[in-house]
């Protein structure tokens, strides 16, 4: 079994459109971004990658590189499955978290959780999204955050059977920890 966890963050700029979790959700805004800017699937892929101890995106895909200028972010998401399976592992859960103010996200959990299950040719069940605000906690309406945490297990063929419950979840205090340290941040004027 291994974990990993991804973490990214994006401005608003411009006119949209806004790519999560690889829809696109109505919005007046865009995110800027070397690629398509797309927080939830750059996190996703971070955590992917963290979990086989593979470089991040930054390294693996660098915005120095105009190949990688205003590309789709599945791009990363394909690339970090392979890597992932090369190391004879499968993705046994995703559990994600998007902040952001505006816009609401409530009504596109669902649909950004197919479209990331059916990325990585997984159950719909094996992956969560779940949408928050800040609460005015800190400037929410710049941009927006996403958290990822993947659980990875061996692949078929190369485990045996588990027994008993699927393992899975995140540490509230670690989620907590690693969403609010930008705002922190922020709040102190230190830069990281």
């Amino acid at each position: 079994m291994r974990v990993g966890i991804g973490y990214d963050v994006h401005r608003f700029h411009g006119k949209g459109p806004l790519r999560l979790g690889g829809i696109i959700v109505p919005s007046a805004r865009g995110l800027l971004g070397h690629s398509d800017a797309d927080v939830l699937l750059h996190a996703v892929a971070d955590a992917l990658f963290g979990a086989i101890g593979a470089a991040d995106i930054g390294e693996q895909f660098p915005s120095s590189d105009s190949k990688w200028r205003k590309v789709n972010s599945r791009r990363f998401i394909d690339a970090a499955i392979r890597q992932v399976r090369r190391k004879g592992f499968a993705v046994a859960n995703i559990d994600a978290t998007v902040v952001a103010d505006t816009p609401k996200l409530i009504g596109y959990k669902t649909k950004m959780a197919k479209a990331i299950s059916a990325m990585l040719k997984i159950a719909p069940s094996q992956v969560s999204v779940k949408a928050k605000t800040t609460e005015t906690f800190c400037p929410g309406k710049e941009g927006i955050a996403a958290q990822a945490v993947v659980l990875l297990d061996k692949a078929k063929g190369k485990r045996q059977k588990a027994k008993g419950k699927r393992r899975g979840g995140t540490s509230f205090l670690l989620s907590f920890y690693f969403l609010l340290l930008p705002c922190l941040w922020a709040r102190s004027g230190a830069t990281p």
